[in-house]
């Protein structure tokens, strides 16, 4: 049974991952490619290596939080993973399938908070899921002051 939520949770997170990438690899090489890069910007290979490993990741940690015991944190950092899952799905479709700059940083920005505090609440039920969290913090921090520069280059 522990295994068969492990598949649901990479089922899931793989959904967004997959569905993200089908918007954003036309848009890659036709729309993206046309922006102003900032200098500090990624060669775009990198992205699919790392949200694989970052997406995997997220499951991982969701499904760890969910073998632990219950209690009211644990409903509260499945709500936030959820949430922040929502908000990673709705960067994608603002940023690349609408083309909105602006709107894509200010969902990123809530984006960033919602991982903090979904990685906060799984440290509370969970040591080794808040931990399996903090490559996703750290890269979509990364991705956020990337996302501003984007579109204050392209406004």
């Amino acid at each position: 049974m522990r295994w068969i939520t492990l598949m649901f949770w990479l089922f899931i997170c793989f959904t967004v991952a997959g569905t993200s990438a089908w918007w954003t690899g036309s848009e890659v090489r036709c729309w993206y490619s046309t922006l102003a890069r900032p200098s500090f910007a990624p060669p775009n290979w990198v992205f699919g290596p790392v949200w694989t490993l970052l997406y995997a990741l997220m499951a991982i940690a969701a499904w760890k939080a969910g073998l632990a015991a219950s209690s009211p944190w644990k409903s509260v950092a499945i709500t936030l993973f959820v949430s922040q899952l929502a908000l990673n799905f709705t960067w994608s479709l603002v940023f690349f399938r609408w083309h909105q700059i602006g709107w894509a940083l200010v969902d990123v920005i809530f984006l960033w908070t919602a991982i903090l505090l979904t990685t906060l609440a799984f440290a509370r039920v969970s040591m080794i899921a808040g931990w399996l969290m903090t490559p996703y913090l750290a890269w979509v921090g990364f991705a956020s002051i990337l996302n501003e520069e984007y579109w204050r280059l392209n406004r």
